[in-house]
Formats: C-alpha cells, sequence, structure tokens
C-alpha cells in the first residue's frame, strides 16, 4: 500500500513540477515582454523562486526512480543537494521570505508613498531580492549537512539523532517561515486596505473631471496588484498548514502512528508543492499585464471576410 502511494505521489509531483516549471517560466516571458520586470522586480524574483523549486523538484523524484545506490564524495553530495531535497527548499523557503517582502514593499508604497519613494531605491530591492535567497540557503543548508547521512546508498535527512533537536528545528521552521510570515500578510495587508479606504474617500470628495480619471486609474493599478498578492499570501497560508502541522507532529516521536506516516506525507507535501506550481495561474488571471501578454499569445480563429458583390 505504501509503495503503491509512492508511486501515485511520485507521478502527482512529477506533474506538478512539470506544471510549476512551465507556468512560472511562461509568466517570467510575459513580465519581461509586457516590460512590467523593471517594475515589479520582486514579483520576478518571486516567479524566479518558484521556477527554481518546481525544476528542482522534478531532478529530485526523477533521480529517486533511477534508484541510485550513493557512495563515496559524489553520494555524499547528491545527498545533501538533491537527493535530500536541499535544492528543493533553497527556492521553496525563499519564495516564503519574498512573498513577506513583497508584502512590506506593497505596505511602504501604499502607507508611506513619500518615504518609500526616497529610500525604495533599487539597490535596496535588489538586496531585498538577494537576502530572500539566502534566508532560503542558509537555513536549508545548515539542517540539512547536520543530518544527512548515507547508510547502505540511501540518503536519509532531516533526522537528527537528537530528538530535541528535530523538535527545534521544525518549531523555528513553523515560527519563521509559516507564523512570523502569516503574520505580516495580515497586519500589513490590513493597513493597506485600511489606506486605500480613506483613500479612495478623500479622491472622490476632492477630484474633479480628468484628474479624477487619470487618479482612478492609477488607484486601479495599485489595488489590483495588491488584491493579486493578497490572494497569493491567502492560497499559501491555506497550502502550507497541513504540511507544517503534520512536520510538527512527525517530529514528536509517537504522535504519528507509523501506518498512518506515509499517507499523511504524500498528501500534505502533495498540497504543499500544488502551491508553487498553481501560483503562475493566479498572475496569469489576475495581473492585467501578464494576462495580456498570455492572451496575444492565444491562437484564435478569424471570421473570414467574405466579398460583397
Amino acid at each position: 500500500m505504501a509503495t503503491d502511494a509512492g508511486v501515485y505521489w511520485r507521478s502527482a509531483v512529477i506533474l506538478i513540477g512539470l506544471v510549476g516549471t512551465a507556468g512560472n517560466a511562461l509568466i517570467l516571458y510575459a513580465l519581461v515582454a509586457s516590460k512590467q520586470h523593471k517594475k515589479h522586480l520582486l514579483i520576478v524574483n518571486q516567479n524566479a523562486l518558484d521556477l527554481f523549486s518546481s525544476f528542482f523538484l522534478i531532478v529530485f523524484i526523477v533521480l529517486q526512480l533511477c534508484n541510485i545506490y550513493l557512495e563515496g564524495v559524489l553520494g555524499y553530495w547528491l545527498c545533501i543537494t538533491v537527493l535530500g531535497e536541499n535544492l528543493i527548499w533553497w527556492g521553496t523557503n525563499g519564495s516564503m521570505v519574498n512573498l513577506a517582502i513583497i508584502t512590506i514593499d506593497r505596505y511602504l508604497m501604499v502607507v508611506h508613498a513619500i518615504w518609500s519613494r526616497k529610500w525604495l531605491r533599487r539597490w535596496v530591492i535588489y538586496s531585498a531580492m538577494a537576502f530572500s535567497w539566502f534566508a532560503g540557503i542558509i537555513f536549508n543548508t545548515m539542517v540539512v549537512v547536520f543530518s544527512a547521512e548515507v547508510v547502505d546508498g540511501v540518503c536519509y535527512t532531516y533526522l537528527f539523532e537528537n530528538p530535541a533537536s528535530t523538535i527545534t528545528a521544525v518549531l523555528f521552521y513553523m515560527v519563521f517561515f509559516y507564523v512570523v510570515i502569516l503574520g505580516i500578510f495580515i497586519f500589513f495587508y490590513w493597513r493597506i486596505l485600511v489606506k486605500i479606504r480613506r483613500q479612495a474617500s478623500v479622491m472622490a470628495s476632492h477630484a474633479t473631471g480628468g484628474s479624477r480619471t487619470a487618479q482612478a486609474q492609477n488607484q486601479q493599478i495599485q489595488t489590483n496588484v495588491i488584491k493579486t498578492m493578497i490572494l497569493v499570501s491567502a492560497f499559501y497560508a491555506i497550502s502550507w498548514l497541513p504540511y507544517n502541522f503534520y512536520s510538527l507532529f512527525a517530529s514528536i516521536p509517537g504522535i504519528i502512528p507509523l501506518s498512518f506516516a506515509d499517507s499523511a506525507y504524500f498528501i500534505t507535501s502533495f498540497i504543499a508543492f500544488f502551491y508553487t506550481s498553481a501560483n503562475p495561474f493566479i498572475y496569469a488571471t489576475k495581473f492585467n499585464p501578464v494576462k495580456e501578454i498570455l492572451k496575444k499569445m492565444i491562437p484564435c480563429k478569424k471570421n473570414p471576410v467574405h466579398p460583397t458583390g
């Protein structure tokens, strides 16, 4: 039963990886083609991180199916990079941090517009983008290196000899990559929505004619981006909740029955990985510049012109 579940899980995850890789690559193309990549650097970084994790998700499953016997230095490095899921989580956890950075960036642009125009230079944005990669790489590399072990040609990771160390690592992961980031979403987007409502009421009472139209268009663009990011953030909160609970319970000996452990892992990790592959479709349907480029890529039949006589 567990073997069958594993086969179905790997097949589903390969499909998720393919969809995520193709979808994120397509959105990146649309961002560049619509010339929005320079305006939305953090969103470009978000899709790049998701593309990275989706691609290595495919590589991970393919290498698992090859059933490689690990030995020597090469076997160890394969264990702590691909087979230990390290590269997958570099992109996945970096994506989580980048989402929080996007939230803070939108908050500063809307609530503290004058301050953000003065201080949010491009080097600040590039530094924030680099930090999201750095955070994902450092945390996962440290955990994998200190927990990885190759036994009889098989890679084992995320299992410390001391159960207390495993629980500590899981709790830190949950607090930093889920609770803190979710708190950032809730607090800052709530402040953004309050500010937008106030701005809308002020505009309605003071603006007239052409200025009202221009302000309304600018407000609509800003609101559209924020709605997209709120949807992405809400999807994140829902998708990663089961996996975090599973990780916590699995780290405590005796909580999850052995007969249920494989099924719980397959289900919760599938939901979590599904988030990465579904994100591009949110951008495709909600982010207007991207949506327009993708529409142009869809071939459509034109009605033939009949000559009049």
